[in-house]
């Protein structure tokens, strides 16, 4: 966040000492761009000042609709990563009627549908399955962009999975036999990740030490390995000492599960309960919470 702050006050540097350069409206925007990310890195100096410097832009009559709504959707983003860590709930709601003044503000312009989505995908993190497929009905009936669509698309499978049966079946790398529907009973992390994935190795610690403390009470987990070399897999698993079931398979060129269940980025981690239905979509935080939540459960 310092480095971003000191970046900022040399783009800062530059359009004040050379206000007629051809790039010194890009120096502008890119001293506020930098605050805002030095502000999402817990830097309340750099946020105060990133929205000084907005509102004195955003007053300006001449100011480019491009710029316009740049600063508009940072404000957003700024507002967001400020509250979520306080009230999940209050705060995607915020996002969502903030994302509504920008349709409001501006109706023609292509960002609102990838908005719309980042709410959508919020909503389901939260595992509000209809908000978030009422959101993405609307992006798939607003929108004419293919790849913003395939997004909407994809959120809305995966909202249909919450709340019930998920199938997943495979031969594990140790040859073991896995059917997720066979583990009723026990509380079920799907684990999608890889070893060259740095967040989700950054994730291990944390679920090796929830599979420690909670499989005796009937704690079991799947992984889904993302990974194209077996060797490197083989080396973590042994090192790390992963007891658990592996999915890996290095044929195909996107990995089935993956693909099936539309998983975007890894980690990606989906909780399953007793009675094998879906129930999670998003345990990186609180994991062993919710895990012994679910185990609470009758079967």
């Amino acid at each position: 966040a310092d480095q971003l702050v000191q970046a900022a006050d040399k783009a800062h540097d530059f359009y004040t000492r050379f206000a007629d350069h051809s790039e010194a409206a890009e120096a502008r925007r890119l001293e506020i761009g930098l605050l805002n990310f030095a502000a999402q890195l817990g830097n309340t100096n750099a946020a105060a000042r990133a929205e000084q410097l907005e509102a004195a832009r955003l007053k300006d009559p001449a100011l480019p609709e491009d710029e316009r709504i740049e600063l508009r959707i940072q404000q957003l983003q700024r507002t967001m990563a400020m509250r979520e860590s306080t009230n999940q709930m209050a705060a995607l709601t915020e996002l969502e009627n903030g994302v509504r003044a920008l349709q409001k503000e501006f109706p023609k312009r292509e960002e609102i549908g990838g908005l719309l989505m980042l709410a959508a995908e919020r909503w389901l993190e939260a595992n509000e399955a209809g908000k978030a497929s009422a959101l993405a009905k609307e992006v798939l009936a607003a929108t004419g962009n293919e790849e913003v669509q395939a997004a909407a698309r994809d959120l809305q499978r995966k909202a249909e999975r919450l709340g019930k049966p998920l199938d997943v079946k495979f031969t594990a790398i140790d040859g073991r036999e896995v059917d997720l529907q066979k583990l009723r009973g026990k509380v079920v992390l799907v684990d999608f990740w890889a070893t060259w994935c740095r967040p989700c190795m950054a994730e291990l610690p944390k679920v090796k030490a929830t599979f420690e403390k909670l499989h005796p009470k009937g704690f079991e987990i799947l992984g889904i390995s993302f990974d194209r070399e077996r060797k490197a897999l083989d080396r973590v698993l042994k090192e790390e000492q992963m007891p658990w079931p592996q999915y890996f398979d290095a044929e195909k060129m996107e990995n089935s599960f993956g693909e099936a269940f539309g998983i975007s980025s890894i980690p990606t981690m989906w909780l399953v309960d007793k009675k094998g239905m879906l129930r999670d979509l998003n345990v990186r935080d609180d994991l062993a919470a919710k895990v012994e939540k679910l185990l609470a459960e009758p079967d």
